[in-house]
């Protein structure tokens, strides 16, 4: 059992890769459609490039969902509205005027006759008003067209009415004028219009329930189909155009197909040779990190940042789809590879894209379009985006992008349709919308680097702040440090931008590379001002266990103030393994047996291009001090003297660094320094 376990925890970085492949598999495999593949691909107006087609089993011809549309347009049109009739209304107003006119009898001067007439009128108005039916207009908004016929329903009995004929409040209220126009006396004609316009109320109401239900039945009844082909009937010859007739019928048969596949149960072939693509396609990006981008392989917490942002991706894509393909381009996919790029390099970032791409290929319509075109957009983004501390250069880079999804769309058009009169421009707005959607890879980038301990180029450019707390310290207890790291600095940059390494990362490095001399910085040659030199009163060991300590110093001081592990590397790594050769040869002198190691820096050595930059610099400024009279000459062999020794030690051997390169790394340091120590002209007194 023990020796189990020793296995799995010798191996638990390649075990922890394993399930993060098989999770992501899994995963992503989850998020697919699990219906068929139709094998055919094929486009309204292209010729049918395969052999002749057959029906290989029965199928309906289903109808476009234009025409799906007309034909529910036209049942809403011709929709019958259904009213109630309440007859117990008329008889409620009845008995409320009979009660109200009493009791004007009793009030009144006018003789019961007089009131016996006026009352019939009012009595006559009411059966008027509700002999066709009162009906009050609400918010609901059924206003049918007044020469539509409706169904009005009476208790049992159902007619066929036109809407005109039912009367509104305003047209009451002139029925009721009307019938009370040869009543003389002003007092009780207003009177009797009082009362009448008071208690009459609508009879006649909108049915919403019932016509909602005959509405949907008249929906359900609408046939989907408009036809059948049986089996073995030819569907289309080879070199036969598409469209009309054969188009709805290749429709049919891929739809037909697909859900056929579904039912015919072959649910876990599919989820399998989904599974295989996918595993594929991961494993294809591992392979990748471990051939060409192997420190990033080894580091478990960037293998799995790039795995959940291919996920991401996909999860995203999919739920889009899923909610409506018609937005299918909102996505933003071009973040993925400006993430990539901004934390690792623009050839894994396109890769990581490319791959993401062909894996969304399984479930987007028009797969080829789509392909083509986001991977077009990806290759600008990794050819545009650059140096995002400068923030116009993503508005630059977004646009671009933006563009060029524009100018493919409408390639692929024109290409389909034949001409430009069909492009939609829809489309247009969402590629907008992707651009401005684009801008979020600032957010996550700055999310990532908290979650992950990822640095970006924004971050760099913070840190390189020189008013930053750390620097300002270096700067007030180490003064001669604080120009040192800022001469090596400005060296690294230059170097690095001419073999195209990251110079913000270099400068970075270079800035902070030295902080552990802050503990002790009169024991550094850079910072004794005055001839008192604290390495006379102790041994050249000790001597030069101060000096090699700085680098153990500077990374517990790089961590106690949250520095990235990227710019702590350039502090474990600026002196390699090498020797302090002043006080091991002291030591040697005193005592010949001495054991070197007790001199040497405990390393690592560089372990890439940026690192291996900033250890030349470093050495090369150093050095440079120690000339009395700078000359070409003599800074000319300083240089290749101190960097050729590097070489012949090994310490650029992880480093990824060409010797073209190197050469290239000592011609910027030779110039940049005799820039620095060039001679000016001697004013006159």
């Amino acid at each position: 059992m023990r020796k189990i376990v020793n296995k799995i925890y010798q191996n638990n970085t390649i075990i922890y890769k394993v399930l993060l492949f098989l999770m992501t598999t899994v995963a992503i495999v989850y998020l697919f459609p699990k219906g068929g593949q139709f094998k055919y691909e094929f486009n309204n107006g292209k010729v049918w490039e395969y052999d002749n087609l057959y029906a290989t089993f029965d199928f309906a011809i289903q109808k476009t969902a234009a025409e799906i549309i007309q034909e529910k347009k036209s049942v809403f049109a011709n929709s019958t509205y259904y009213f109630l009739k309440n007859p117990a209304v008329e008889q409620e107003v009845l008995a409320n005027f009979k009660k109200r006119f009493t009791l004007l009898l009793e009030n009144d001067s006018l003789t019961e006759a007089v009131l016996r007439n006026y009352k019939q009128k009012g009595e006559k108005i009411i059966q008027k008003v509700y002999a066709n039916g009162f009906i009050e207009v609400t918010s609901e908004g059924v206003i049918p067209e007044e020469n539509m016929m409706v169904v009005l329903k009476d208790n049992n009995r159902i007619e066929d009415v036109a809407y005109k004929t039912f009367l509104t409040s305003n047209r009451v209220f002139l029925e009721i004028k009307k019938g009370l126009e040869d009543i003389q006396n002003y007092d009780v004609k207003n009177t009797v219009l009082t009362i009448l316009s008071e208690i009459i109320k609508p009879n006649v109401s909108f049915d919403a329930d019932f016509t909602e239900k005959m509405l949907a039945a008249d929906l359900k009844a609408i046939s989907y189909t408009k036809g059948k082909v049986s089996k073995g009937k030819l569907i289309i010859l080879k070199g036969d155009i598409v469209e009309g007739e054969n188009l709805a019928i290749l429709n049919s048969l891929k739809s037909e197909f697909e859900s056929k596949v579904w039912t015919e149960s072959y649910y876990n072939w599919i989820v399998f040779g989904y599974t295989i693509l996918v595993a594929l396609a991961l494993l294809m990006l591992l392979l990748f990190l471990y051939k060409y981008r192997i420190e990033i392989f080894k580091n478990n917490n960037k293998v799995t940042f790039i795995f959940l942002n291919v996920f991401l991706m996909i999860f995203i894509q999919t739920l889009v789809i899923k909610y409506n393909s018609d937005y299918l381009y909102v996505v933003p996919l071009s973040i993925l590879p400006i993430v990539l790029k901004a934390f690792f390099d623009a050839r894994l970032g396109l890769f990581t894209h490319v791959l993401t791409i062909l894996l969304l290929g399984f479930i987007v319509p028009n797969s080829l379009e789509f392909i083509y075109l986001h991977i077009i957009a990806g290759i600008v983004t990794i050819l545009t985006v650059s140096e995002l501390y400068k923030r116009a250069n993503l508005f630059i880079s977004v646009g671009q992008i933006t563009l060029i999804y524009m100018l493919t769309y409408f390639a692929f058009s024109i290409i389909k349709e034949g001409d430009a009169s069909q492009i939609n421009g829809f489309y247009f707005m969402m590629f907008v919308a992707n651009g401005i959607l684009s801008f979020l890879s600032i957010f996550f980038i700055y999310i990532y680097e908290k979650i992950f301990g990822l640095v970006s180029d924004v971050t760099l450019l913070e840190l390189s702040n020189t008013n930053s707390k750390l620097l300002r310290e270096l700067n007030d207890k180490a003064p001669g440090t604080f120009q040192h790291s800022v001469q090596v600095a400005n060296l690294a940059e230059a170097a690095a931008n001419e073999i195209g390494a990251n110079s913000m990362l270099v400068r970075t490095g270079a800035l902070y590379h030295d902080i552990g001399k802050i503990p002790n910085p009169m024991y550094f040659t850079e910072n004794q001002t005055t001839a008192v030199n604290p390495h006379t009163d102790i041994s050249f060991e000790d001597s030069s266990k101060i000096i090699t300590d700085h680098v153990i110093k500077g990374i517990e001081l790089a961590k106690k103030y949250n520095l990235p592990d990227r710019i702590i590397d350039f502090i474990r790594t600026h002196h390699g393994t090498s020797t302090t050769y002043y006080f091991y040869m002291k030591e040697k002198a005193q005592n010949p047996e001495v054991d070197i190691k007790k001199f040497q820096y405990k390393g690592p050595i560089p372990f890439s291009k940026e690192t291996a930059i900033l250890m030349m610099c470093d050495a090369a400024e150093a050095a440079s001090k120690s000339i009395k009279v700078p000359s070409a000459i003599l800074i000319d062999e300083l240089i290749n003297k101190i960097i050729d020794k590097q070489m012949s030690e090994g310490q650029f051997l992880n480093s990824n660094i060409t010797f073209r390169e190197i050469e290239i790394i000592k011609k910027v340091i030779k110039k940049k320094l005799m820039n620095i120590y060039h001679l000016r002209v001697e004013y006159p007194e």
